[in-house]
């Protein structure tokens, strides 16, 4: 299984990197693409409703301003979707955020916070984690070495 990390412009990516980071160091496989739900609608249709063919098990979709991407994405598969709302210049990525979390029933986005793709990627990770039981053993250890950073912490 893989993830699809996807995102509204090339802008995106020092965001977005985020989420290919940790998915790497989890080892899992990914394929990230560049598709905007407005100036590229129909790739973006065709590259969403064959995502579970191509054998991906979710899709993170970043996108600032009106962040249409991941509810279009979501329109398109059943596969979990989670939004990564991208902070903009005018309202500080808010407008993102309520894009993607205001989604209509029956068309669900997961979101994460303003900027959260490394969040968004160990939400995935969490979801492949339901059954597999090496993937959720690597997000237990994961865990742990946060927790002893935390608790080896002086002041």
């Amino acid at each position: 299984m893989k993830i699809g990390v996807v995102m509204g412009s090339t802008s995106d990516w020092g965001v977005m990197s985020g989420a290919t980071a940790i998915l790497e160091q989890f080892g899992i496989e990914y394929e990230k693409k560049v598709l905007s739900a407005h100036r590229t609608p129909a790739q973006l249709e065709e590259w969403a409703s064959g995502a579970r063919e191509r054998g991906v098990a979710a899709i993170i979709a970043g996108a600032g301003g009106a962040a249409h991407l991941a509810g279009v994405v979501a329109a398109f598969t059943t596969l979990p979707v989670i939004g990564v709302p991208i902070k903009s210049r005018s309202l500080e990525g808010l407008d993102s955020l309520l894009s993607m979390v205001q989604m209509p029933s029956g068309i669900p986005v997961a979101t994460v916070g303003i900027d959260g793709a490394k969040n968004a990627a160990l939400l995935a990770i969490a979801m492949l984690s339901i059954t597999d039981g090496q993937m959720m053993a690597k997000l237990d250890e994961f865990r742990a070495e946060q927790a002893e950073k935390v608790l080896e912490a002086e002041i």
